[in-house]
């Protein structure tokens, strides 16, 4: 006895339904909704074209030539075509005696602040997780530092610690018997067991780390409210310390948040002008690359250079963001 087996109906392929691999043409439902999509996304699509690509291309043409600032305003994005193109002002950057001194003190900077901050932020949110009477208030005063305009923030810390009428000098003078310091305008100090420290480069890291560990503490005290209880409980009764909890409960469950706020920290550290320019004005051995570019630009009158010095700034960051994102994705493989 013989038996066929007959297709699906609607089928065109004997013996069974079509492959996987066969696509259907898409119905004029889902072409519309696709074109919808697209239309959606057309948007954000312009804004970034607007406010990123466009002033990158104006950025690395302006790199490439030889311009002065009074310049730039019949600086055209086509003017390119006509100009010689060179690579002189990033030569001319690259060759300057501090670059690769600032280079260097640009990433202590940015990775000393993030570090600070990060370990202040944690500490932060562990003293502020278990209840106790005026919690609230305090967990208010703790974000005065991030929500306190940087204008009014440097001008208390200049405040403070100036060598004429600074609280600080003076309960060191009373308490320590210290001579007057100028936290802001004197480069080294020697202290004892330790050696010359850089004081003005210190005291501004110490500013960015105070001023920014709310930001910190803001993600990971939400991150550990989201902690089950019963982990620190079994943890409890299987004998576990408090370092011992921290290190096998706590921190796992930060890592990545942490992770993420160390970049985003480091790239806005790494960026950073507005704090130095406003406590130093990148002296005292504080200057960094924005206050670099800034002096091209305005000090010396040189958007090419400035441009070439700005570029070489991204493209640290971008080595930066993709060491993260090999990192991050490595982890989630793992």
């Amino acid at each position: 006895m013989t038996t066929t087996t007959q297709a699906p109906p609607g089928s065109d392929h004997p013996g069974g339904a079509p492959p996987r691999h066969a696509r259907r043409p898409a119905s004029p439902s889902r072409r519309r909704e696709a074109r919808f999509a697209y239309l959606l996304l057309l948007p954000a699509i312009l804004a970034t074209v607007v406010l990123v690509l466009l002033p990158l291309l104006w950025n690395v043409t302006i790199s490439l030539q030889s311009l002065r600032l009074i310049e730039l305003r019949n600086f055209t994005p086509f003017g390119f075509l006509q100009a010689e193109l060179g690579f002189d002002n990033f030569r001319l950057v690259t060759g300057q005696r501090e670059f690769w001194s600032t280079v260097g003190r640009t990433v202590v900077y940015a990775l000393a602040g993030t570090v600070l901050s990060l370990l202040l932020g944690v500490w932060a949110a562990l003293a502020m997780r278990r209840p106790f009477r005026g919690r609230g208030a305090v967990k208010a005063l703790l974000l005065v530092p991030y929500v306190l305009p940087v204008v009014a923030a440097a001008f208390v810390w200049r405040t403070m610690l100036s060598p004429q009428y600074g609280i600080v000098n003076a309960w060191g003078q009373d308490w320590f018997g210290w001579s007057r310091v100028d936290f802001f305008g004197q480069q080294t100090i020697d202290l004892p067991l330790v050696g010359s420290v850089p004081l003005a480069f210190s005291t501004v890291i110490a500013f960015e780390a105070w001023r920014y560990f709310p930001f910190a503490f803001i993600f990971v005290y939400a991150r550990l409210q989201a902690i089950p209880r019963h982990l620190y409980e079994a943890a409890t009764i299987d004998g576990a310390t408090i370092s011992q909890q921290f290190r096998y409960v706590t921190f796992p469950a930060l890592r990545g948040v942490l992770a993420v706020l160390f970049l985003l920290r480091f790239i806005w550290n790494f960026n950073d002008f507005t704090n130095i320019y406003l406590l130093t004005g990148g002296g005292a051995g504080t200057r960094v690359i924005s206050i670099e570019i800034y002096e091209w630009l305005i000090g010396r009158s040189n958007p090419g250079a400035a441009a070439a010095l700005s570029l070489i700034l991204a493209a640290v960051m971008l080595v930066v963001l993709t060491v993260y994102v090999r990192w991050q994705a490595r982890r989630d493989q793992a």
